[in-house]
């Protein structure tokens, strides 16, 4: 059963007006925009594939370089220990290079995109 009824006065959307359907499209076919997702997967693809890479040479040094792997460097430290703590290194290492480079390059870009959306609705 529906009703014609305009909603309660506590149920109105004070938000920020949505953009049409055409300006996403809009702004997604901009040069700005472009250039925006050009500097993102200029950025995570080429370190995505590295760590990926980095990753899969310590599976197959783990199962087919074990003599290499148990090699003692001091005490109970073994060259898998230490490049298994790199592992966890490498992944806060990128987490925070990354966070750098979307703060310095993608944010300002993002949001002076979302910026003009929002005045032109």
């Amino acid at each position: 059963m529906t009703t014609d009824a305009p909603p309660p006065a506590g149920d109105r959307d004070l938000g920020p007006a949505q953009p049409t359907t055409e300006a996403f499209v809009e702004v997604q076919e901009s040069a700005e925009f472009a250039e925006l997702r050009r500097t993102y997967r200029s950025f995570a693809f080429p370190l995505t594939v590295a760590f990926i890479l980095w990753y899969l040479l310590y599976v197959l040094l783990s199962n087919y370089a074990g003599g290499f792997m148990g090699t003692r460097l001091f005490g109970n430290v073994n060259v898998a220990f230490v490049l298994g703590l790199a592992q966890f290194a490498t992944t806060f290492l990128i987490a925070w290079f990354y966070a750098r480079h979307a703060a310095e390059k993608l944010d300002p870009r993002a949001d002076a995109l979302k910026s003009r959306m929002e005045a032109d609705a």
